[in-house]
């Protein structure tokens, strides 16, 4: 069977684009029998048109728009087609199952000018198979250095091919191992590399892959820290299958000399400025949350609930200043609560109850909103069972449901009867889970302030029918419908061009595209012969202007890109006359309060909505911060308390009344005396409120015995006779212990059906065909299993 594993492109301006496309070995996996054809570059656009989508009403999003009619962008048309090509896939790949053995080829293409053509370089590789897996590891640093991972499968080695100038020439050299992993770049000095191998040992290169050293054995994770740092873990019997039994090692000197710095680890992870070991108690199967500042030296308890098997955690996101914590709630309920920390990554508060987690992977609509500090969105399950989004613009302290566009219908019945609750749903990675016709997550990047694009439905909790596309251009403050229909889109130019791609199973010619963030769109015909879409990829970073897409025509057996250029339309740089003056978090201009978030307001320069010009690569988002006195508002409650509603005060949690706030901090018993706040982390507001907050330090040691093996293999045998009584009854319910894990794991795991929303009613009572299909579909989604990796990261 002849399958495309690996689609990556080079640009000229930006050293390399790179990506590995999971979609292209399902779509060409069904070719029989058919071998690969490679195609000339050539131009197919034979009469493209534009035409203007716009919008009746839309909401005033910025101060200086009102009003803004939609107009036909005349005269680009031969422009945009000028600048638009069909091209070859950089590298493909197809193997054919031959007997025992696996027979492939891969092909290898380069591209100077954005993609608009490709010359064959697949002799500078000697013609060596690229193994799909692998594909193409990029420097994190774009100096150009790339590696190749070949498949010499004559003699049973790997082979790499390196390249130090984007690709122009490689270097080969053999493998000493067989790679189970990519090659890990050090973030500090990209020459030194490291990757384990099948059989588990760690591997080491400094001289950027030429030459490699076996540094250790029996390695189940690493991870590159700080400084030329290395995390791994090991287990003293070469297995890594007994969580909980691991060994935490950090070495400081490339991997030279290594030492533990935790045992009985479950797992690890770093974030931020902090390194986070999951570690068994050593009662049964309970785990706690141990944190370090130091990388490893001196760890501290989080102060977090403590979680058994059934349970995980899970670092929804860390940066310099705090943790989000998830924690999974007992039972089967696929909810949890999630914590925020202080800036010490130790004493952890509330932040969400009810947060929609629904397995131990990736399940969580939990979104970072780059485009805006603060800013965090997720999904909560309500009382009623139906899954909901809220938002969060003081990074965690309160959360809200998100506000209805202006140009957004709910459905009658909900209209009707619940008008309270015609609100904005969005689709996020619990809609993919479910295989729902989301095609992308929602998109922010930090250069296009405020901008969000994102799948929504409106309702009185998210749909499962087909959602739209919506925009925001204030960081989830105010939304805009912008799109109808499921659509695969891209930000490019910081912000100044967004571009959208119908989601459709029917081959498609058409690409819309915005310069007023979403406001209008314009229709273009990029070609006469309809492309089987597939994806969508543009420069990491929204500073490009050219978007690539690809796809295979109607014979299957004809997979090409095509390049759009869209740097002739935006053909006027900007000048400081298209820029207006924004403040960011504002809604009321009269409030002296107004704008003020996280302790200080900022004052962007953002372009205005009628200007069609271009940014270009050298734009930086210009911001003015002024810092505002502290309100409650700057607060997270502290430990101990939770945010009640609707006062928005910090009350005492009622399991904590009448016990002293004690927690171990560097080795000594801190005790707490504090009314209930706790200043965010990276606030930066000056006078005002300042509620009493002491930590006390009661001159007492204490240490984690976790993290002491000996102390935890003691167990005490003073009494015989109660331990054989343990064992018979141990013995006695064994069975229908037994019985009850086959049923609960074996047979299922969770079986976990959030009603999306009464929206399903109404696709069967006007006869939608989608309403058969949706509880079967629901079921066999929402079906939720443990694994050993729960407690693994999901660091973005």
């Amino acid at each position: 069977m002849f399958s495309i594993y690996c689609i990556f492109a080079f640009g000229v301006v930006f050293p390399l684009l790179a990506k590995d496309f999971p979609e292209a070995e399902y779509l060409a996996g069904g070719i029989q029998g058919k071998g690969l054809r490679h195609l000339r570059p050539r131009d197919l656009i034979s009469g493209g048109n534009i035409t203007s989508l716009g919008h009746s009403k839309h909401s005033k999003r910025s101060a200086e728009v009102t009003g803004l009619t939609c107009t036909s962008l005349s005269g680009i048309e031969s422009t945009i087609k000028n600048n638009t090509h069909t091209v070859l896939l950089v590298l493909t790949t197809f193997q054919v199952p031959m007997f025992m053995m696996q027979f492939g080829q891969s092909s290898l293409y380069r591209s100077e000018d954005y993609g608009k053509t490709f010359k064959d370089v697949t002799h500078l590789i000697d013609h060596t198979f690229v193994q799909a897996e692998f594909g193409i590891g990029i420097s994190p640093d774009h100096s150009g250095k790339v590696i190749l991972t070949g498949d010499r499968s004559e003699v049973g080695g790997t082979r790499v091919f390196r390249s130090r100038d984007y690709g122009l020439s490689f270097t080969a050299s053999d493998l000493p191992f067989l790679p189970l992993i990519q090659m890990l770049y050090n973030p500090a000095d990209c020459n030194i590399l490291l990757t384990l191998s099948m059989t588990l040992d760690l591997w080491l290169s400094e001289d950027f892959g030429a030459t490699w050293s076996k540094i250790h054995v029996s390695v189940c994770l690493v991870r590159w820290g700080t400084q030329n740092s290395i995390y791994l873990t090991t287990n003293r019997d070469g297995s890594c299958n007994d969580k909980g039994m691991l060994e935490l090692k950090r070495s400081r000197d490339n991997g030279r000399s290594f030492q533990t710095i935790a045992t009985r680890v479950f797992s690890f992870v770093l974030g931020g400025r902090f390194v986070f070991a999951s570690i068994m108690t050593g009662l049964g199967t309970e785990r706690m949350i141990h944190v370090s500042m130091d990388g490893g030296d001196v760890w501290n308890m989080a102060q977090l609930p403590v979680v058994n098997h059934e349970q995980f955690y899970s670092i929804l996101t860390a940066n310099q200043d705090m943790v989000f914590m998830h924690v999974d709630d007992p039972g089967d309920s696929g909810v949890g609560t999630v914590y925020v920390s202080d800036d010490r990554g130790t004493v952890f508060s509330k932040s969400l109850e009810r947060h929609l987690y629904t397995s131990t992977g990736s399940d969580t609509d939990f979104t970072v909103i780059s485009s805006l500090r603060g800013v965090y969105m997720t999904s909560v399950l309500t009382q009623e069972n139906t899954v909901e989004t809220v938002i969060t613009f003081d990074q965690g302290a309160k959360w809200q449901a998100l506000r209805s566009p202006q140009n957004g219908h709910c459905d009658m019945q909900t209209a009707a009867n619940k008008p309270e609750r015609c609100r904005l749903h969005i689709h996020a990675s619990y809609s993919t889970t479910l295989k729902m016709n989301v095609p992308m997550l929602p998109l922010s990047q930090p250069n296009a302030v405020g901008l969000i694009l994102a799948h929504g439905s409106m309702g009185d909790s998210v749909s499962v029918l087909s959602p739209d596309v919506y925009v925001s251009d204030d960081g989830g403050y105010s939304w805009l419908l912008a799109l109808r229909g499921p659509h695969h889109y891209a930000i490019l130019d910081s912000g100044g061009l967004l571009v959208a791609l119908e989601h459709s199973n029917l081959p498609i010619r058409q690409i819309k595209f915005s310069t007023d963030e979403g406001q209008c769109w314009h229709v273009y015909n990029f070609t006469s012969d309809p492309l089987h879409f597939s994806g969508m990829d543009s420069e990491p970073g929204s500073r490009s202007m050219n978007v690539s897409l690809w796809g295979y025509r109607t014979d299957f057996s004809k997979w090409e890109v095509i390049t759009i250029d869209f740097g002739k339309l935006l053909h006027r740089d900007c000048g400081d006359e298209d820029y207006v003056k924004w403040l960011a978090h504002s809604a009321d201009l009269s409030d002296p309060g107004n704008g003020c978030m996280l302790g200080y307001k900022e004052q962007y320069q953002r372009l205005k909505k009628d200007s069609v010009c271009w940014n270009g690569r050298g734009y930086t988002v210009a911001k003015q911060p002024t810092p505002c006195p502290c309100t409650m508002d700057d607060y997270h409650c502290d430990f101990g308390y939770y945010r009640s509603e609707p006062s928005g005060e910090c009350v005492e949690q009622e399991e904590m009344k009448g016990h002293p706030l004690q927690y171990c901090l560097n080795g000594t018993t801190e005790q707490l005396l504090t009314s209930g706040y706790r200043r965010i982390p990276g606030d930066q507001c000056e006078g005002g409120f300042q509620p009493h907050r002491e930590e006390t330090d009661l001159s007492k040691r204490c240490t984690s015995s976790n993290l002491e093996p000996e102390s935890l293999l003691k167990v005490s045998v003073s009494n015989t006779a109660v331990i054989v009584m343990v064992v018979l009854v141990l013995l006695l319910t064994s069975a229908a212990t037994g019985v009850w894990l086959v049923k609960k794991y074996v047979c299922g795991g969770r079986f976990l059906v959030h009603r999306y929303s009464v929206m399903r009613e109404h696709a069967e009572a006007n006869g939608l065909e989608e309403a058969e299909h949706l509880d079967a579909h629901t079921m066999e989604s929402g079906k939720t299993h443990y694994h050993d990796d729960s407690d693994q990261d999901l660091l973005e």
